[in-house]
Order: C-alpha cells, then structure tokens, then sequence
C-alpha cells in the first residue's frame, strides 16, 4: 500500500461531486498519486503530516494552451506593435521572425522558465503546443523537462498543410505543401506512441492541427481518425484571428467554426484555441450562429485572454460563451505563462465587455481554469479535491500582504494574488515546489542569465528574418528614445 499524506489546511477548495465547495479547517489525505479522503477530518493512520495552517488548498490549475518553448523571449519585442491591415494579430509577420530569429539553447532556457513560471501561479497541468519538424529540441524537450521538474504535461506535437508569410507587411500568402502535413501527422503519431504515459502517467499526448486556415481536409480527417485510434483530445486554432475569419469565408463561403462542423471535426474531444473572432461580434460583423454550434457539437474552446487584450482585442464575451453551454477551459499561450494572470484578465475582461462587475466571477474563471480544463481533456480526475482525483494540489500562503486578510479565498487568488503567494505544489502525489522553490528547476539567477543571452542572441538575428532586413530597433524600436546627451 502506498504511503499516505494527510495535509491540515485552514482553508480547502473541496469538490463535493458537483461543483467547489468552501471546506474551512479541513484536511485532504493522499496516497500515491491520487486523493483518498477529504472532509472535516480524518483517524485513519498517515506515514506523513502536512501543517498548513494558514493556508489555502486549492486543486492545480490546467492550462489547455500554451507555447512555452518560444515565447518568453518575447517579452520588449512584440509588445505595442503590429499591422491595423492584419488586425493587429502577431500570428504572420512579428511571431514567425521571433521563432526564427531563437536558436536552441534559446529553446530550452524558455521551456525551463516557463514551467517555473507555470508552477509558481499555481497550474499543475500544461498543454504544450509546437512543431517537431525541425533540427531543433521541439516537443520531445518539452517531454523531457517536464518529467525532471514534474509537471503534469500534455505534448501536441503540431503540423501544417500550408504555411503563411507577409511578403510586404499587408498580406499573407499561403504555401501549401500536402506532403509535409502528412509528415508532421507521422511525427506525431510517433511522439503520442513514445510519450504516452511516460512518467507513470504524469505525461500525456494530444493532436495539434496548427490552424483551421492552414489544414486541408484530408489531414483533418487524418487527424480526427489518429485521435480516435489513440483516445486522446486534438487542438486546433481557430477563429482565432480577423484575417482567418475573411479567409475562410472567402474560400468556402462559411466561418471556420462552420466548415470544421460541415466536415465533422468538431466533438467533445476537441479544444478550439480560442475561437474570439466568431459570428455575432464586432471585429467580424457576420451573422452570429458560432456558439450555437459550438454548445451543440460539445467543443470546448481555451481562453487565453491576455494574448489579445494586450493587442486591444477581447473576447466578446465570456459570459456569453458560458450562458450558451460552450466548456470554457483557459490557456496561458504566450508570456506569461501565468496561471494567476489569465484568471485575473478573464475576469476583469469579460466585466468590462459586458459592462456588468457581475457578468463573470472570480468563481466563472476558477471553475474555467480547472473543472473546465478538466472536461476540455475528458479528465474526470484532475481539476478538483475530491476522493479518486489526482493528488495535484496547491498551497497558497495566506498571510503575505497580497492575500491577507482572507475572507474569500478564490476571490482574494483570482483578484489579489501574486505568484510569491504560492508556497508549495504537489503534483501526481509528488512535492515538486515547496518553500516557494521548484525542486528540479535551476536557480531563478541561473535561468535569468541564459534567458539574457538567448535573448540577446535572438535580437542580433531579426535582421535576417525580417522582410525588410531591419535590425531589431527598427522592428520594435524601444520605447523611448536612446539618450543622446553627454
């Protein structure tokens, strides 16, 4: 029989079978990887006791989209840019030079800091999105990293029929390349049979069809097959930009969410990533009918709203993707990966849309970001403390200056919290932070220095991957200007 843990906590965010309840001076009691016991108390015998007093237990977050091998090298150079032609999305000029301007190395330093960053606001569960097309570490590093430091991690291992560029800044143009789609789908049918379950099954696979503007239907139906075979979920972007939206109304004569239902792609197994430029909102001005189909065919969309806001572009609304039956899971996508920030912004952002502080809850975003993640993955398991689930829990500090004083502890985490709040995870019934420190992780001085140099290298590449051969000041010049004076 595996050890049991019995933690004492003031506060537990406890599921009772149907939804989260307050639990106040409780206790959660685990054995081996899952939750055996949770309640007012507990006499049976425990191998080993956690105090924590003064201390919030909440289950870990899920982040259903993420792109951590990429994007934290990001930061100062896709902010307060982009194309009014484009809509402002970074998806086809300031996204692709970044990619192709990183090195390796720059690689590994992101997918290090970005699971410390995961840890510290409190997600246990990540689903990773990138190519394994390439010379460089792709998911396979992501595979790796995460059984070291512990986190409970999905690999989608993506792929393409058609790949864009912007010649001259106001257009894409779309390559396509049918035979390197299907060699993108036979990468990944080979990192679903390497990874599967690898870690005791702490890691797990999932589909990742890029973009619903760049896959053909043959390779949808492909996909919707190999995810049938394997039983696993499948991700695809869609809706997820104003230009994809006019694209695929030019070439079919219907909206991206319509032509996937027309061809039978859409289903509970499957995760839209994020799905925010739809019928019946402004930036598309088209008839609305999109939730109604996603509420009838049981998708589930990840919402990532910082993504978005930080270019002026918001969900239109979130209250009204839960009031039409849509499963609304969060994402973290691109920096930061922060579990705390996407619960803030979505909360905040879906007020301010509907112009109601009532419209969307602290609850709404929490019950998103873990019982919503755990429907979006058909994970009955994970998302909540209850008997049978996963033992992935979080401590949260409730004495520092941001979350004291407690009254309501999902209200003070969604509204007030900070990632130094988060005092210790544990995850598949294994510690893997604790005393605010990610155990497999290098110091936090280690990883800023090689995040500088990654980063440094990347700037001195933009150049070679712009389409007008600028340097990196002349991309994204800095927000103020150099001092020229003595």
């Amino acid at each position: 029989m595996a050890d049991r843990t019995k933690i004492s906590a003031s506060w537990i965010i406890a599921h009772d079978g149907k939804r989260h309840r307050l639990l106040k001076d409780g206790v959660v009691v685990f054995a081996g990887d899952s939750i055996v016991h949770v309640g007012k108390g507990f006499d049976g015998h425990v191998d080993r006791h956690i105090d924590a007093a003064n201390k919030v237990v909440t289950p870990g977050m899920i982040s259903t989209h993420a792109h951590i091998a990429y994007n934290p090298l990001g930061k100062s150079l896709i902010e307060d840019r982009g194309q009014p032609q484009l809509y402002y999305s970074p998806l086809y000029e300031d996204l692709p030079v970044q990619v192709f301007s990183q090195d390796e190395e720059g690689d590994q330093v992101c997918i290090e800091a970005s699971m410390v960053e995961l840890l510290r606001t409190g997600c246990t569960t990540v689903c990773e999105l990138q190519t394994s097309l390439s010379s460089r570490p792709g998911i396979a590093a992501v595979g790796r990293e995460a059984l070291k430091v512990g986190l409970r991690t999905y690999l989608g291992c993506a792929y393409r029929s058609a790949h864009w560029s912007t010649p001259d800044g106001h257009q894409v143009v779309m390559r396509w390349d049918e035979a390197q789609g299907r060699a993108g789908l036979d990468k990944a049918r080979e990192i679903v049979g390497t990874w599967k379950g690898a870690g005791d099954g702490l890691i797990g696979c999932m589909l990742a069809p890029a973009h619903s503007v760049d896959m053909s239907p043959d390779l949808l139906q492909a996909t919707r097959g190999l995810a049938e075979e394997f039983d696993i979920p499948i991700t695809i972007h869609c809706s997820e930009s104003v230009w994809e939206f006019q694209e695929m109304l030019r070439r079919h004569g219907k909206t991206p969410i319509a032509w996937l239902r027309d061809l039978g792609f859409l289903s509970p197994r499957l995760i839209l990533g994020h799905a925010i430029h739809i019928g019946g909102t402004s930036w598309t001005n088209y008839p609305k009918g999109d939730l109604d189909i996603m509420a009838e065919t049981g998708v589930s969309v990840s919402h990532s709203p910082w993504s978005f806001f930080r270019r002026g572009i918001m969900m239109e609304s979130f209250a009204r993707y839960r009031d039409a039956g849509v499963t609304l899971s969060l994402g973290t996508d691109l920096t930061p990966q922060s579990s705390i920030n996407a619960l803030r912004m979505g909360a905040c952002i879906g007020k301010g849309v509907e112009r109601d502080n009532r419209a969307v809850t602290a609850a709404d975003v929490f019950d998103a970001a873990t019982l919503g993640g755990a429907k979006a993955l058909n994970r009955d398991d994970l998302g909540r403390i209850a008997p049978g689930a996963k033992a992935d829990l979080v401590l949260w500090d409730a004495h520092t200056l941001t979350m004291a004083p407690l009254r309501d502890p999902i209200r003070n985490i969604v509204y007030s919290a900070e990632p130094h709040d988060v005092e210790g995870v544990i995850i598949h019934g294994r510690t893997v932070m604790e005393g605010r420190k990610v155990l497999g992780a290098a110091p936090d001085a280690v990883l800023g220095a090689r995040m500088q140099e990654a980063g440094e290298r990347l700037w001195r590449r933009i150049r070679e991957h712009d389409r007008s051969g600028r340097d990196v000041d002349a991309y994204s010049p800095q927000t103020y200007p150099y001092w020229e004076g003595p």
